[in-house]
């Protein structure tokens, strides 16, 4: 295969494998975070991991994710709370702000306890995903520049024909693909079938901080458009990462088509005001544009057979959630200590991770759903927003953050990993 990952050279193509004769082996598709972090509690319980990332390497940047309720727990389990915090954002807070700049609401850090608007851990997706390939890259084969290409599964295992031309077979192949999926659409059906459009998109990149950005996070909302600005600070204070929200009921952009979807950017946040002129004139020097619709992915079941999906490849909640990195923590904690449980019999291992992930997962996309709605633009026939001041939206957000059980999964083998390195570009 391509660009397997070595111990001493990234570039190299040595293989790392760990686990005991007779170890189960497992192929994870996807290394952003997800992934790794499945990755991490695999090769825990005993198994002998492969991770295959289609990129080349790790992607740096993107969007800032969070950690909240019972995920912050599954990072202190790993070991990794000192890394996880010491690559964070260090976000003292948000200013929601008028056209003027004018600081209409304020919410802080430590709100609700870490977990509220701001969350305690804020940190990029591009930085988490550094730090869990740092703490697995020593005990697990990491392929990057390759994917799965073709899959035969049988009652034994799985036969996997990469893109690179090798062939291999493994117990179990999890999909953490995100949420365009190669290998759900490969197993389970067109992405079609799954996606669930909130009428949103979002882009997001780096800019010079020009802007005075400090330690807060600001966003402007214009009510009539249903747009959004925000800009948020990162570890490099001479940048800044901006986001933009904009409606689209019709979003037909190809997801891989760059200069399409700038044109799309410029063309729906023109004369949105504040400081979005300035944010959109660094729109073609960015290193790390991104852009896709707000969606989520709605499947009856996680698992076929042998392979089982995590983390957006199985139940996206957007962005809108805040979610999406606490659901891909728990899921990988999840379902690594369901099928070490269950002796690695796929079939007993999906089911039980299903039935711990599922009413949590709902939760989230619940919060997701009404996020959306609460962007969109109210016209003459629209449904009035329900009564987010209601016990009834804290007791769901409640199930969001805290809504699921995490076993000690006592008798279950348990061998902890290598001391954290320090984080390094792979």
């Amino acid at each position: 295969m391509e660009a397997v990952m070595s111990v001493d050279d990234s570039r190299q193509g040595h293989t790392v494998r760990t686990g005991g004769q007779g170890a189960p082996k497992v192929l994870v598709a996807g290394a952003s975070i997800a992934g790794p972090a499945l990755a991490h509690w695999l090769r825990r319980r005993g198994a002998e991991v492969t991770v295959v990332e289609r990129a080349p390497e790790l992607r740096p940047g993107g969007q800032a994710v969070d950690a909240r309720g019972v995920a912050r727990e599954v990072i202190e389990r790993m070991g990794l709370d000192a890394a996880v915090r010491a690559a964070c954002t260090d976000t003292a807070g948000a200013h929601t702000v008028d056209a003027d700049g004018k600081v209409l609401e304020t919410f802080h850090a430590e709100d609700d306890g870490g977990d509220g608007y701001i969350a305690d851990i804020e940190i990029l997706r591009g930085d988490l995903a550094q730090v869990l390939y740092d703490d697995t890259r020593d005990g697990v084969e990491y392929v990057f520049g390759d994917r799965i290409a073709g899959l035969d599964q049988d009652a034994d295992g799985v036969d996997v024909v990469f893109a690179g031309g090798d062939r291999r077979r493994f117990d179990l192949v999890i999909g953490a693909d995100g949420l365009h999926s190669e290998l759900r659409a490969m197993v389970f059906g067109p992405h079609e079938r799954f996606l669930r459009h909130l009428g949103q998109v979002l882009a997001f990149y780096s800019v010079p901080n020009e802007f005075g950005l400090d330690r807060w996070l600001l966003e402007h909302q214009d009510q009539e458009s249903g747009r959004s600005a925000l800009l948020r600070p990162i570890q490099d204070a001479t940048r800044a990462m901006a986001m933009f929200y904009f409606p689209s009921a019709d979003f037909t952009v190809d997801h891989r088509d760059v200069a399409a979807q700038k044109a799309l950017v410029r063309e729906r946040m023109a004369g949105l005001g504040w400081l979005t002129p300035g944010i959109l004139a660094h729109l073609d020097d960015t290193p790390d544009f991104y852009l896709d619709q707000v969606a989520q992915v709605v499947l009856d079941r996680w698992s076929s057979g042998r392979v089982g999906l995590l983390g957006d490849a199985a139940f996206c909640s957007s962005p809108m959630s805040g979610q999406g990195t606490g659901l891909a923590l728990v899921g990988a904690y999840l379902l690594a200590g369901e099928l070490a449980a269950a002796g690695w019999d796929p079939a007993a291992g999906f089911a039980r991770y299903e039935e711990r992930m599922r009413s949590f997962v709902e939760a989230n996309q619940e919060i997701g759903r009404l996020n959306a709605r609460s962007r969109e633009v109210p016209g003459p026939d629209a449904e009035p927003l329900p009564d987010f001041t209601g016990e009834w939206f804290m007791e769901l957000v409640g199930r969001a953050i805290n809504g699921v059980e995490l076993p000690d999964y006592a008798g279950v083998p348990d061998s902890a990993g290598p001391p954290i390195a320090s984080p390094s570009k792979p």
